[in-house]
């Protein structure tokens, strides 16, 4: 085992995808603090709200402390030793598996579990249970990019290039994405690049704290952003700018991909996303005129029924402006949880093997098998996406493991989700803190945390670092390496399961050998010496790859790939019954479903909970003013929120943040279509309408009239 330092040890933030370096030091008597870490290259030292108090949910007062059965006398969760809550774990899985079939057990994962973690519960599901039902939430994150990353490029990962390169670019387009509090240190990037000259363009449907720093700001209704893209394209066409040399020596597919953007007219775009078409000319100008330029994407236009051909609108922008594999320009996508990237790079998703592999590839599957020591054969192929999985819950899945989620608060069609997980006849939950979805469950299980534990994660620029053990973990909590370790043993797997996590990660390398995410080449001790190592790193001498597509596209051909495509409608608009759109999002002091930021003092009272933006002449016809309740009804539920007054959102369109559970859950509302490719649920677009106050019989702010449940 790698062995870290002592009194002071640096380590990495346990919550966004940027994982912030930091120092956590020894305090007096007992616990640790959070210190800037400078030398970090990806925040130099910044660190947001969120990261300067990550310690606090260490504390035992706000943390589960030993393992919960529920009694079947009182039906209540109580306290349970070890060997009583793992032996009731494999026998449920067990008891599914064995009346019903491998399939019938669910295994359901989460971004924020390490590498080593996520390989280990891939091959837990895989190899012990028998199941192909295994995805996680980080569908829920970057799958529509990634999706698009590999039609177009023949590879994903999040950014093809570092950090630092984006303020020494032209002009940066940021899609969907506000950075001033989804990730607060990387704003500086977007201050430095207007500092050294650079233009940025924020195309965003609320005039948020990033918004404000654009130079020009773009605020389209949620859901055209697919229309956007290609308007611009078409005035790229229009005005001759269309490099055309770089789309004859690298690309192919650029005829079909240039005739769908020509049937998107400014005029045409104008309408459809209120966006004014000498607002769609300056977006033209700025991009093309610089010397070089990036396209940037996150959850606004990835989580939609076209989220895949809406990243694939921007991407065919870059490529038809040489905006792509050329220094300082290209295509990233802002990935959100801490381990997104990772976490779908090594097996945890339902369609891929360790190394980014498909697990439907024949060579792939003998690679891993041989890794594993099984044949190839025994391996089950691809099950359901996340959405998917958790809508069959009670159904033919029967049981489900869950680790590092919470999806009663974060799946779309949250109350649905909760009747589902209700259903099953067994659910066993391993998490830090009890969540939401933790207290529905049969057993839960106390596992350690970032700063309990060693293990390494892979940020938004495919940057694998590692997160050290800083702390001794509590007596009742196990690391989820020796939770899977003790399941596998009881379920006959005496093998195959270890526990040192710089083992797993060792296994991991060669799993991961010659694929598309190739780790063989990177180790702990170069991890720590080098501040990260970039995939893909085949061997130990390679210097890692933090810039990708500079020579060539990872394409069997070496060329990027034009995909055509062409607006849609979401897959829900208003009408007279429900004519408003929500969008969801977060806040800086909350961190996805709030399972652990919402246990810590200063982050409420910055954010106490959730509310409903909207924009004065919406609230005037509602009869609403600051702090009032409002009830927000879409065709899956109600939920309800105080208003929140701002001319920085349209008029045609509310934002709720999704960080709660409870009456003011965003997550009711949101709906769960799915897109046909990536299999993202449509979070970022409803239709909703509005009623003042928290009643059934309230004023209704689209139709005027008395309206009941929705």
């Amino acid at each position: 085992m790698y062995d870290a330092p002592q009194v002071s040890t640096p380590t990495h933030c346990p919550y966004c995808a940027l994982q912030c370096g930091m120092n956590l030091r020894s305090l007096p008597g007992a616990g640790v603090g959070v210190e800037e870490r400078a030398d970090f290259p990806v925040n130099r030292g910044a660190l947001c709200g969120k990261g300067r108090t990550a310690a606090a949910v260490l504390d035992a007062r706000v943390r589960l402390g030993g393992p919960l059965v529920r009694s079947a006398r009182s039906g209540e969760l109580e306290p349970a030793t070890w060997s009583e809550a793992l032996a009731a774990v494999a026998e449920g899985l067990g008891r599914a598996r064995g009346a019903y079939g491998a399939d019938a057990v669910g295994v359901f994962g989460g971004g924020g579990l390490t590498n080593e973690k996520a390989y280990t519960l891939g091959k837990f599901a895989r190899l012990v249970l028998g199941t192909s039902q295994i995805d996680y939430n980080g569908r829920f994150c970057m799958s529509s990019a990634a999706a698009a990353h590999h039609r177009a490029f023949g590879l994903d990962r999040g950014l093809p290039f570092p950090l630092e390169d984006i303020p020494r670019t032209g002009c940066v387009i940021l899609v969907g994405s506000n950075l001033a509090e989804t990730m607060p240190p990387a704003l500086r990037y977007l201050t430095e690049l207007k500092e050294n000259g650079g233009k940025l363009i924020v195309v965003d449907p609320r005039r948020t704290r990033t918004a404000e720093q654009a130079d020009l700001h773009l605020a389209p209704r949620p859901g055209t952003d697919l229309a956007l893209a290609l308007g611009l394209l078409h005035l790229v066409v229009a005005e001759g700018r269309v490099d055309e040399a770089f789309v004859e020596e690298r690309t192919e597919g650029w005829e079909a991909a240039r005739a769908g953007a020509m049937a998107h007219w400014p005029e045409h775009v104008e309408r459809i996303t209120g966006v004014a078409v000498p607002q769609l000319r300056d977006a033209v100008r700025m991009f093309c005129d610089a010397p070089s330029g990036m396209v940037l994407t996150a959850r606004g236009p990835e989580q939609q029924s076209k989220g895949t051909d809406t990243v694939g609108a921007w991407i065919n922008l870059c490529l038809a402006t040489g905006r792509a594999g050329r220094p300082l320009s290209g295509y990233g996508c802002l990935t959100g949880q801490g381990n997104g990237q990772g976490g779908r790079e090594h097996g945890q998703k339902a369609d891929q093997l360790p190394g980014y592999r498909k697990l439907d590839d024949p060579a792939a599957r003998a690679h891993v098998a041989q890794v594993w020591g099984v044949p190839p054969e025994s391996l089950p192929g691809p099950g359901r996406s996340a959405y998917e999985l958790l809508d069959a819950l009670g159904g033919d899945i029967k049981a489900l493991l869950l680790m590092g989620s919470n999806p009663v608060v974060s799946a779309p069609r949250a109350a649905h989700v909760e009747e589902r997980l209700r259903s099953l006849d067994f659910l066993a939950v391993a998490d830090v803190v009890l969540s939401e979805t933790a207290a529905l469950a049969d057993v839960v299980l106390p596992v350690t945390q970032w700063a309990e534990e060693t293990g390494t994660t892979t940020n938004l620029e495919g940057r694998v670092l590692l997160r050290r053990r800083a702390i001794t973990p509590p007596d009742g909590v196990r690391t989820d390496l020796e939770v899977l370790h003790a399941l596998a043993a009881l379920l006959g797997w005496e093998k195959g399961f270890p526990t040192d996590p710089e083992e797993v990660f060792d296994e991991l390398r060669r799993a991961s050998a010659g694929g598309p995410a190739d780790y063989s080449g990177i180790s702990y001790r170069r991890i720590a010496e080098e501040d990260g190592v970039f995939w893909p790193c085949p061997e130990p001498d390679h210097p890692g790859t933090p810039r990708l597509f500079l020579d060539r596209f990872a394409t069997p051909d070496g060329r990027a790939r034009f995909v055509p495509v062409v607006h849609r409608d979401s897959a829900e608009e208003t009408d007279e019954t429900y004519p408003i759109v929500l969008t969801t999002g977060r806040v800086v002091a909350q961190y996805q479903s709030g399972a652990q930021t919402r246990r810590v003092e200063e982050l409420n009272a910055a954010a106490p909970g959730p509310f409903v933006e909207l924009h004065p002449r919406l609230a005037a016809r509602l009869g609403v003013t600051e702090g009032q309740d409002v009830t927000v009804v879409s065709r899956r539920g109600r939920a309800v929120a105080p208003a929140r007054v701002t001319t920085a959102i349209r008029a045609d369109t509310v934002f709720m943040p999704f960080h709660w559970p409870g009456e003011g859950r965003a997550n009711t509302l949101t709906n769960p279509a799915l897109d046909p490719t990536s299999k993202m649920p449509e979070f970022k677009v409803c239709a909703v309408r509005l009623e003042a106050g928290s009643g059934t019989g309230a004023t209704d702010a689209g139709t005027g009239a008395r309206s009941g449940s929705g």
